[in-house]
């Protein structure tokens, strides 16, 4: 196949071939109003591949050699991953406030157990892991962190554990200095940071596609984050995706999910604590 001499257009059939199929196989809704973004999104796929059109990539993706090879690239290319330390702070807060100390004071001597459920880069497990280790300081405390995402892209580069500078602005200095390195880009131009090496040995990263069956995860979970990533599926596909994370969570286990969601139109067994914020019964 020749290269590509200019962008191509997503046709509308197209569109829906790959929306349905991406509804299908990571839970993502894309309505007509993400046509161009999917477009823009696949097009360095359709480079990559030397992909004439977008009909053609929908045949092989869609292919068994697609889905074996390039099923995992678009997904990487259609996963939206924002995220940043201490974002929505009031779930930290109530991890330090309420959440460890009632935990410690009836299980002293047991394993704190975390899973980040759709981790992105990396922000959201280091946070917790700091916030653990802060509170380990005063309290002898053993924990395991397990953080998970569908894209391997964002994975590698949470296991990698570089950011630039800028984005620990909401770090408080005690903690920067205390769990972070300040290292350089490849080019040696741009200040970075670095997890250190003790927050990047505690958190196991594993690559989970929330809506496949969940299997290699503890069932015991103390605590559950699934922050900002039900926005993308429709109710049914919220539902089921909680039912399974529910399942890993220990009875009293609390479940987080993001400001911008809510639970309340889904028959779930648990009881909100806080906006955002729900125990399992």
């Amino acid at each position: 196949m020749a290269a590509l001499a200019q962008p191509q257009k997503l046709s509308d059939a197209d569109f829906s071939r790959l929306s349905r199929f991406i509804y299908k196989e990571c839970g993502i809704n894309l309505t007509p109003l993400k046509k161009i973004l999917l477009e823009s999104r696949l097009q360095k796929r359709l480079e990559h591949l030397h992909i004439g059109t977008f009909s053609a990539y929908c045949d092989y993706v869609m292919s068994p050699a697609g889905l074996q090879q390039e099923l995992v690239y678009m997904i990487d290319a259609v996963a939206t991953n924002k995220t940043d330390f201490f974002r929505e702070p009031v779930h930290f807060d109530f991890m330090r406030e309420h959440l460890l100390p009632a935990w410690y004071a009836n299980r002293p001597s047991g394993t704190f157990k975390v899973w980040s459920s759709a981790c992105s880069s990396g922000e959201e497990p280091y946070t917790i892991a700091m916030v653990l280790e802060e509170f380990g300081i005063g309290h002898p405390l053993s924990y395991r962190i397990v953080a998970s995402d569908i894209s391997t892209k964002v994975l590698k580069k949470a296991i990698q554990a570089i950011y630039p500078m800028q984005s620990v602005a909401q770090v408080p200095m005690a903690l920067c200095k205390r769990y972070l390195l300040r290292s350089k880009d490849k080019e040696g131009e741009r200040p970075t940071i670095r997890m250190g090496p003790r927050l990047r040995t505690r958190v196991e990263f594993k690559r989970i596609n929330l809506i496949e069956d969940i299997t290699g995860i503890d069932n015991d979970f103390d605590l559950i984050f699934c922050r900002n990533v039900l926005i993308y599926f429709d109710r049914a596909t919220q539902e089921t995706v909680l039912r399974k994370l529910l399942s890993k969570l220990r009875r009293g286990g609390y479940l987080f999910i993001g400001h911008s969601e809510s639970v309340h139109h889904l028959n779930l067994p648990v009881q909100q604590v806080k906006p955002t914020i729900f125990r399992k019964l």
